[in-house]
């Protein structure tokens, strides 16, 4: 029988994750922050690494316990549009539904980290169906996008009563869920999974979350495997993390990774103003040089958008490098992959 998720500070000990000594402020931050490290990505780790990008983000540090003046408990602003419990309406066609609080792994950099975890607050039925109600009567809401916690969490029934009822609410056409579980409990993406998944009114996105290479394990690839041959389309969404993913090699590898597995890089996240993150977080400056090196060195195809969610619930903005500037005569001079600058004719109205 495998053995269950680290989801202490004594377990991570016990598994040479973390040191003894560090057992009281690793405690300190699990009564904070919810600790899970599945077994899956516990045997991902390399054990001669210093610094394994994958320990780095599933092993607590005693880094966490320090929030900087900046980081605040809600850095997306969810909670400014959120007419009713568990939902959030920032743009007009798409609403966030944040079914329940519980994920298969809890990421040390999470943005929702203050309200995830066992002791999280869940949507209740009552608050599903008030959730439901609100997107019913707003045939704006085009995309409905679940999320949490990992919504795939769920058990196969309670997905597929929830998809029941969005299909039956006819302007809703896409429903997409955000996940970890492929590259974090690949053996949970089942069979009875995708079938619940499968055959819907609404077309189904995933999002995977994944953000170092090793992560598409075998076993990852394989769970995703399964999913695109039930004609569910991947996109995969990252975030840059200082230590972890940093460098142009590290990007390059993990975005052929995933158009190799039918995972199309959708998002670079620039990480978000979350409490006791700040040992995770680069300056803008730093993804917009990484973006401007992976244009010369992968297609389109593995360049996802470099997006920044402005803090207070301002939304999220594409912040990569920009290409073009104006010359004196009104030409402009765009930058190539190269670092050299051509000019380009300005625009001249067509006199008919």
């Amino acid at each position: 029988m495998q053995k269950a998720a680290a989801t202490t500070a004594a377990a991570l000990i016990s598994e040479g994750l973390a040191s003894p000594a560090d057992e009281g402020p690793l405690t300190q931050v699990a009564e904070r922050y919810a600790i899970a490290a599945p077994r899956h990505m516990i045997e991902l780790i390399d054990r001669n690494v210093e610094r394994d990008p994958i320990a780095m983000q599933i092993v607590p540090s005693t880094a966490e316990l320090v929030t900087t003046p900046d980081e605040r408990p809600d850095p997306i602003g969810d909670h400014t549009y959120s007419p009713v419990k568990g939902l959030v309406h920032r743009y007009p066609d798409r609403v966030l539904l944040k079914v329940h609080s519980a994920c298969a792994v809890y990421c040390r950099f999470c943005f929702r980290r203050e309200m995830l975890g066992p002791g999280g607050d869940s949507m209740a039925e009552d608050d599903i169906a008030a959730a439901l109600t609100y997107i019913r009567e707003r045939p704006e809401i085009w995309e409905v996008i679940l999320t949490g916690g990992d919504p795939l969490v769920l058990s196969p029934k309670r997905i597929s009563s929830l998809l029941d009822s969005l299909d039956t609410i006819e302007h809703v056409n896409v429903v997409r869920f955000h996940t970890r579980l492929a590259v974090a409990a690949p053996e949970r993406i089942t069979d009875e999974l995708i079938r619940v998944l499968s055959d819907r009114r609404a077309t189904i996105y995933i999002a995977v979350h994944s953000n170092h290479v090793r992560e598409l394990s075998d076993d990852a690839i394989a769970a995703c495997d399964r999913l695109t041959r039930a004609n569910i389309p991947l996109v995969g969404q990252t975030v840059l993390l200082r230590g972890v993913n940093d460098t142009i090699e590290s990007l390059e590898a993990l975005f052929r990774a995933m158009v190799r597995a039918r995972i199309t890089p959708y998002y670079l996240h620039h990480p978000d103003l979350a409490p006791g993150t700040s040992h995770f977080r680069v300056s803008i400056e730093t993804g917009q040089t990484l973006m401007k090196e992976l244009r010369g060195r992968v297609s389109g195809l593995a360049l996802p958008t470099y997006m920044l969610d402005i803090p207070g619930g301002h939304g999220k903005v594409p912040v990569g490098p920009n290409y073009v500037a104006k010359s004196p005569d009104g030409s402009a001079l765009v930058e190539d992959v190269n670092g050299r600058s051509h000019a380009y004719p300005p625009h001249i109205t067509d006199p008919s």
